[in-house]
């Protein structure tokens, strides 16, 4: 029987480990926000963050929490990233965040993020039925020709055994993941090999200002414009948001929302 090595199955676009979820597990119907990049860094940004999240609060169905794919500061400060969280802790719902570039301060120390965000390097958590994902592909600041460090994919060497591969599943990063994404770190593929016989379902990234899908089978990657009044997207569109996401029978969709300035 020829088989084809994990990385060959990457390139082609095929993903052996996503099945639909009916039937595999008991996960719920429920909704959630995936935001990224708010790069907070002036007296802007409390205005325009009250008015992000008292958007986000009005969204029906009512979410459950909120992913952050990274990027919480400008210049990785303690204020900027504490007047962050602080905004969004007004959700009141939970708020699970991963580190980008941007949250390293002085000597890409990572002190005062590890302070403000205790265990929001690599860890898991489950809700809804559906295993979460939150894992560090970042590189101090660097923003490009990253690679991802050995300390996450020995993290997961360690995690991936204790999951229940059938659980559908989800990954949040701060470097997108999908094929051909600007920004992509250079191992990439070391990380997703890693979860090919796993129920993945949907990855969601930020770093690129902008919208991309790209799909390894089933499974989506994607990044999104940004967050943020202090920075541009990317791609030269104008609009800022987030995603509001459903999960239902074990897949996930997703819309995306904008927030105009006042």
């Amino acid at each position: 029987m020829l088989r084809l090595s994990a990385g060959t199955l990457l390139a082609l676009g095929l993903w052996p480990g996503a099945r639909r979820a009916e039937g595999a597990g008991h996960s719920e119907d429920f909704s959630f926000i995936a935001v990224n990049d708010l790069h907070f860094q002036s007296e802007r940004c409390g205005p325009w963050f009250e008015r992000v999240v008292r958007q986000m609060k009005a969204s029906e169905p009512k979410p459950a929490f909120c992913l952050m794919s990274g990027d919480w500061a400008e210049h990785g400060t303690a204020a900027e990233m504490g007047a962050a969280r602080d905004a969004f802790r007004e959700l009141g719902i939970p708020v699970q965040g991963v580190i980008g570039n941007h949250d390293y301060g002085a000597a890409e120390s990572r002190a005062d993020y590890d302070a403000l965000f205790p265990g929001e390097i690599n860890y898991a958590f489950e809700a809804g039925g559906w295993q979460w994902l939150g894992l560090d592909t970042s590189e101090g600041h660097k923003a490009k020709g990253t690679k991802i460090q050995p300390h996450t994919l020995a993290w997961l060497d360690e995690q991936l055994p204790k999951l229940d591969k059938k659980q559908p599943t989800v990954i949040f990063t701060h470097f997108p993941l999908g094929p051909l994404t600007p920004s992509r770190p250079l191992n990439a593929d070391a990380l997703l090999e890693r979860l090919i016989g796993h129920n993945l379902q949907a990855v969601f990234s930020g770093h690129f200002h902008g919208f991309t899908e790209r799909t390894l089978g089933d499974v989506a990657l994607t990044t999104d414009k940004c967050c943020a009044i202090s920075r541009a997207n990317h791609d030269g569109t104008p609009e800022k948001g987030y995603f509001l996401c459903e999960a239902k029978a074990g897949r996930i969709t997703r819309t995306f929302v904008e927030v105009k300035p006042a």
